[in-house]
């Protein structure tokens, strides 16, 4: 017979008698009715069971999430000191040169590519010029210039303005450089963590029935002598105090993850939550010989032409007239039926996300999209997103995360602990490793229950294959070995501590 951590009335494996009285004691004056008191113990075991065996199974794909989202988290310093050269000027001026001849500078220095956007520099940050290239697909070759002398400080090939180590970090930390495969350990580890944060608080409340106290929910017991108790305590408290950040980051990581991330895109189309774009089509718009621009005329009567790279300022500078003040984005059109945009790229609170639509031909914004005018939910998105990457609140951000990251590998060390600090240690039973809870406890709950149970997790696992998929795995092996068991102890050699 197995040693098991619900049994009441039982020390658990390096556990004294004289530590395990107090909760006997509590738990006994608190007995309820023998049909309540069997669905209670029932549930109790079911999430306990559950609670084990996501532990054991998903925690190296939480551990690797954590450890590579902590490294990511502090990119912008790393980036700092990696790349001051290309980030950063050497003496801030008095006055920007403008920006035509800053793009002038990058293009002397990288003769081949597509121009398709420009940051403009401000303060100590250099303006940062991309270049499409066909072979570098989603990344662009990118330009850095002194906004205040226009010379060129250096070049990187960068990932939607991202360095090369903070893409070396992100795809770490998404698909550990490993493409579409590798995402799945990160949509595993989004799927499961909510999961057993919300186990893990259940579980410790209601072991601390009859003596709930804010004392005994939120610290550990450092009373207790060492052993699975008070591994347990640091465990669960630190596990308490970190939920809420936890949950965010496991809704927030689910987002953007292959399938749950697509389902999510669905149910925003669908409610017309997306995120808004500005309208850059200007179909009356076509190039003539003599250069002037003409709107209204023939189809394919004239040839359309690629822009002009000097109405830049032009373009900058009515965007800046129209209130979109801060750093910003221009995109670049590949031909004059396409208007230029101007979009802010603020992610620090309050968050400036307002975009406008350009046509150089007459300097007028001909579309705008504030970022006050979102749909509620492409808001929190942007809000959650930028929380997840540690970029709406500065350095409190970063330090968050870097405490939620710290927080989840030691729970996560301590709940590999308490399994082995859970295993049979006497001579006649002695085992590698802690005996999850026994099988059966689905019994014990009455059958509705278990029917809006089997419903709601068939609707999760749908939403969420990547917890889906795992729990069916379980369970069906879950079911198989129950079923060898029995077997087994139907066999002429039954034994006594055979568990069913």
């Amino acid at each position: 017979m197995s040693v098991k951590s619900e049994a009441p009335g039982l020390p658990e494996p390096g556990e004294s008698v004289t530590e395990r009285r107090t909760d006997i004691g509590t738990e006994a004056a608190t007995v309820p009715t023998a049909r309540s008191a069997q669905h209670a113990s029932g549930f109790g075991a079911l999430m306990a069971r559950l609670h084990f065996y996501a532990g054991v199974l998903v925690a190296p794909f939480l551990l690797v999430a954590a450890v590579t989202g902590l490294l990511y988290t502090f990119t912008p310093q790393l980036d700092s000191l990696v790349y001051h050269k290309e980030l950063t000027v050497a003496h801030v001026g008095g006055s920007s040169r403008p920006l035509a001849e800053q793009v002038a500078a990058a293009r002397a220095a990288h003769p081949k590519g597509t121009l398709v956007a420009v940051r403009p520099g401000s303060g100590d940050s250099t303006t940062q010029v991309d270049f499409a290239l066909p072979e570098l697909g989603e990344k662009a070759h990118t330009v850095y210039v002194d906004p205040y002398t226009g010379k060129v400080s250096g070049q990187l090939t960068t990932w939607y303005g991202s360095t090369p180590l903070k893409t070396w970090l992100d795809d770490l930390h998404r698909n550990l450089h490993l493409g579409t495969v590798g995402r799945y350990y990160s949509e595993i580890a989004a799927s499961w963590l909510w999961v057993l944060v919300l186990g893990g608080l259940v579980l410790w409340w209601r072991r601390q029935r009859g003596t709930r106290t804010a004392r005994r929910l939120l610290l550990p017991d450092l009373a207790a002598k060492k052993g699975v108790r008070r591994t347990r305590s640091w465990h669960a408290v630190t596990g308490v105090w970190l939920a809420t950040g936890l949950l965010a980051l496991s809704a927030t990581g689910l987002t953007w993850s292959r399938f749950a991330g697509d389902h999510f895109t669905q149910a925003l189309d669908t409610l017309r939550s997306h995120t808004p774009a500005v309208s850059t089509s200007l179909s009356g718009a076509s190039g003539g010989e003599s250069g002037s621009h003409h709107h209204g005329g023939p189809a394919g009567s004239h040839t359309v032409r690629s822009v002009d790279p000097k109405a830049i300022d032009d373009v900058f500078d009515a965007a800046r007239r129209e209130g979109l003040s801060g750093p910003v984005a221009i995109g670049v059109p590949q031909d004059t039926t396409t208007a230029w945009t101007v979009s802010q790229t603020r992610n620090l609170w309050p968050v400036g996300r307002d975009s406008v639509a350009v046509d150089p031909s007459t300097d007028k914004v001909v579309d705008r999209v504030d970022f006050a005018d979102w749909p509620v939910l492409a808001k929190l998105t942007r809000w959650g997103i930028n929380a997840h990457m540690g970029t709406l609140f500065g350095l409190a951000n970063q330090i968050a995360l870097a405490v939620l990251a710290i927080g989840l590998i030691c729970m996560i060390v301590w709940g590999y602990r308490m399994w082995w600090q859970r295993r049979p240690t006497r001579s006649d039973r002695r085992t590698l490793l802690g005996a999850p809870p026994a099988r059966g406890a689905w019994r014990g709950i009455p059958s509705w229950y278990l029917v809006a149970g089997v419903v709601a997790v068939a609707a999760v696992g749908w939403a969420l294959p990547l917890f889906g998929i795992p729990l069916a795995a379980f369970l069906a092996v879950d079911v198989v070995g129950g079923v060898i068991r029995r077997r087994s102890a139907a066999g002429p050699t039954v034994e006594s501590g055979s568990a069913g």
